[in-house]
């Protein structure tokens, strides 16, 4: 499986639903089939949702699912540290990471560096490092994985893409992605000691 791959079909598919987006589900679908052939199954809901959907029905959900409610926050440190200021040195730690890794934010439209599509942009660039900071932050991706899925959302399928991508297998609840947070993803390298389950906004329901 080509990690590369799948790392930009989900940038692109977890990111505003503007023209340029959905212009491109067609390329999605053939660079997938072509280098991930594995991971067709899990875009392709969202891709056909997106071409038997009118677009301004389309970004109207892309709004209510990802910016009207906390529970499907698609900011990586968000689920870890909520708006403490512990936060805000995490996202300057980002910023160094891209930084040391030659990506430049100039051209994000103002997001902060831990968002999904933005960090997923970043692990298309450097896939290992991509990779290790997805780990990192496995917990919250799950979360967000587990939160739209039980939405009904096919937007969970394309997270749970990105959750195959890593290794060891995948919480199958809240409970147990929380669990995660709380003593850290299955690997050695890797480590979420640091987090307090207290703070993920999912163990309070979010708004």
């Amino acid at each position: 499986m080509n990690r590369r791959v799948v790392y930009q079909a989900a940038s692109l598919c977890l990111s505003y639903p503007d023209d340029e987006v959905l212009d491109s589900a067609s390329v999605i679908d053939a660079a997938l089939r072509e280098s991930a052939p594995q991971t067709v199954a899990s875009f392709q809901p969202l891709l056909e949702w997106w071409a038997g959907t009118p677009r301004s029905q389309v970004r109207t959900e892309y709004v209510d699912t990802f910016d009207m409610s906390k529970r499907h926050a698609l900011y990586l440190s968000y689920w870890t540290d909520g708006d403490t200021r512990r936060r805000g040195m995490v996202l300057a730690d980002l910023k160094q990471r891209y930084r040391a890794a030659g990506v430049t934010l100039a051209q994000t439209g103002g997001e902060l560096p831990d968002y999904v599509p933005l960090v997923l942009e970043f692990a298309r660039h450097d896939p290992t490092a991509g990779a290790a900071l997805l780990q990192e932050y496995r917990a919250s991706i799950e979360l967000i994985r587990i939160a739209l899925t039980e939405r009904g959302s096919p937007y969970g399928d394309v997270v749970a893409a990105v959750c195959a991508t890593l290794p060891g297998a995948s919480p199958a609840d809240r409970q147990q992605a929380m669990a995660l947070a709380a003593n850290g993803p299955p690997t050695e390298s890797v480590g979420l000691d640091a987090y307090d389950p207290r703070l993920l906004p999912m163990a309070t329901g979010g708004r």
